[in-house]
């Protein structure tokens, strides 16, 4: 097989695979009238904290699995076409990418093809080869296997900008559920441990991250962030990444089997997750890394999940009415990150400014950054209202929501009003 054809299949199959990216999947213009022709596969944005967007190589190391998972397309049991880099070829290949101005970074994950330690050490050999061979030193996400051992740990450490470990669910229990193969403590959280020391040690600049396949196990949301939130405090974990489950042949975890009414087994296909519930988590953690929320501040339903016709910033004002209006001048840094509508850039600059100016219109709140139509039902500005009537706006809020045709939605709704 040709690299142009791995690199097709191969780039294809690590979409899965969620580094704060966008698929850059360019379309091939009709005709030969043009230049700056991209490879259809492979390649995607990924976007720093400061906002650059950079392109990477992202792709698997070989689709070849020995393991099941129930969720995953590159499962055993799947039949479908098989591929593997050679160590040589794919740093090349790399290489002649990144001089060509095509990518700025690589990202490379992979299966598990003969053993985790053997796959690995592949793996490596590609980062040491751009590195020491071809002297690159810019960004390089290396994914670490299951069960690795502590000394390729250490080894991809030194070599890579950021290193990360796939949990996929939030529990031993749920991660029975869809990957039986892996024991979650010893084959996921003693790894993460091992990455861990590397970052503690600093040899991972960029830190460690971990994903989670969103409703694959039938996990609610509560329990995906208080792994989350565990994680963030004690494995010292930059980021944590959520990816809706999306059906692929024959996956069909085993909760999804339903009770008809007499009692009697139907097999019905599981619809993939919605993607707002994917938003509405990735919203949650936000508030939990950078707003200074706790877990018990983050609003869900009698089930355990966050209510997705509104934000959860939003839905934890309107379930504690009585702490709001504010006052923008005298309010708390930390109160000033819990009013809808101000965000930290926002809120650092309002306690700057109010050091020495006192703020006394909300038109001057716009300037700073503030989204004042959100804002404005939950503060006051030098002693006026923010808008006309904070109940007023409020109820009118909660009565929009309740036109919604969706019973969950109603449902949503009256836990706000309790």
């Amino acid at each position: 097989m040709d690299t142009e054809k791995k690199i097709e299949i191969l780039g294809a199959a690590a979409k899965y695979d969620i580094c704060a990216s966008s698929c850059a999947r360019a379309p091939r213009p009709v005709g030969n009238d043009y230049i700056g022709n991209l490879s259809s596969s492979g390649i995607c944005h990924s976007y720093t904290p400061d906002g650059r967007c950079v392109s990477l190589l992202k792709v698997l190391m070989t689709n070849s699995c020995q393991n099941n998972c129930k969720y995953c397309v590159n499962r055993v049991t799947n039949d479908f076409e098989r591929a593997s880099f050679e160590a040589e070829e794919l740093a090349r290949l790399f290489i002649e990418m990144y001089r060509r101005n095509y990518v700025e970074g690589l990202f490379l994950s992979s299966g598990v093809k003969r053993n985790t330690n053997a796959t690995m050490e592949e793996m490596i050999k590609v980062l040491e080869i751009v590195r020491l061979r071809y002297n690159y030193k810019g960004y390089i996400h290396l994914k670490i296997l299951p069960k690795t051992s502590e000394n390729l740990v250490e080894r991809g450490a030194r070599l890579a900008t950021r290193l990360s470990i796939n949990l996929e669910a939030p529990n031993p229990n749920r991660l029975k559920m869809i990957a039986e193969e892996k024991d979650f403590k010893s084959d996921l959280l003693d790894t993460m441990s091992l990455i861990q020391k590397q970052v503690d040690r600093g040899l991972v600049r960029a830190g460690h991250t971990t994903q989670f396949v969103v409703g694959a196990a039938g996990e609610t949301d509560a329990e995906l962030l208080k792994t989350t939130n565990w994680l963030y405090k004690h494995k010292s974990l930059k980021r944590a990444y959520f990816s809706a489950f999306i059906p692929v042949e024959n996956s069909l975890p085993p909760y999804s089997t339903q009770y008809t009414v007499n009692s009697t087994l139907s097999h019905a296909p599981f619809p993939s997750v919605p993607l707002l519930r994917e938003h509405r988590l990735y919203q949650a953690d936000w508030l939990l890394r950078f707003y200074n929320f706790n877990l018990s501040e983050i609003m869900l339903d009698d089930e355990g999940n966050l209510i997705l016709n509104i934000d959860p910033k939003l839905a934890f004002a309107l379930k504690n009415k009585e702490r709001f209006p504010l006052e923008i001048n005298k309010a708390s840094y930390d109160d000033l990150l819990k009013i809808p509508g101000i965000g930290v850039t926002s809120a650092r600059r309002i306690y700057r400014v109010r050091k020495e100016y006192k703020l006394k219109d909300i038109k001057e709140l716009k300037n700073l950054g503030v989204v004042t139509k959100r804002a404005a039902p939950f503060i006051t500005v030098n002693g006026k209202l923010g808008a006309r009537s904070q109940t007023f706006l409020t109820a009118q809020q909660l009565e929009l929501f309740q036109t919604e045709k969706s019973g969950l939605a109603r449902r949503q709704v009256e836990l706000l009003k309790a």
